[in-house]
């Protein structure tokens, strides 16, 4: 099912429609090629749309969060950043505190840690957006290195 489909059809379950703004949020994550910021977000949508205020896109944001079409997550710098996700699994972060680079991490490679957290502590986690910050395999190799 497409992305936008499947949008209209929890809109409709949640008897919402879908607005004109709503629709140029959703392309202008189609369009994401990294993940952004909600200004980011914004500027995009600002202008393709001037009509588009930014306290729209935040509110559209979090609707795209509540249908699990977008996952939010915090690189480490207090900044918060959205990525499309579409009809996907959800995904989640590994970011390096040295370089800032983010790379993804499927739900299924988590699955392992998720299990023995439940059979260890009996916590059930809800991995919805899980970041995990550290060091990339570049910047550890590079600390390990004497000076």
């Amino acid at each position: 099912m497409a992305c936008q489909e499947y949008f209209v059809r929890q809109l409709h379950a949640h008897g919402l429609r879908l607005t004109p703004q709503r629709e140029l949020v959703l392309n202008v994550m189609h369009q994401l090629e990294a993940p952004a910021t909600a200004e980011e977000i914004y500027a995009r949508v600002h202008a393709l749309s001037a009509s588009v205020d930014i306290s729209t896109v935040y509110r559209t944001l979090e609707l795209f969060q509540e249908f699990n079409l977008v996952a939010a997550f915090d690189p480490g710098d207090g900044i918060r950043r959205y990525e499309h996700l579409g009809v996907e699994a959800p995904h989640h972060h590994l970011v390096c505190r040295a370089c800032g680079k983010v790379t993804q991490v499927a739900l299924e490679e988590l699955q392992p840690l998720i299990a023995h957290l439940t059979a260890a502590s009996g916590f059930v986690a809800d991995a919805v957006a899980l970041t995990i910050p550290g060091l990339c395999a570049v910047c550890a190799t590079a600390s390990e290195t004497p000076l």
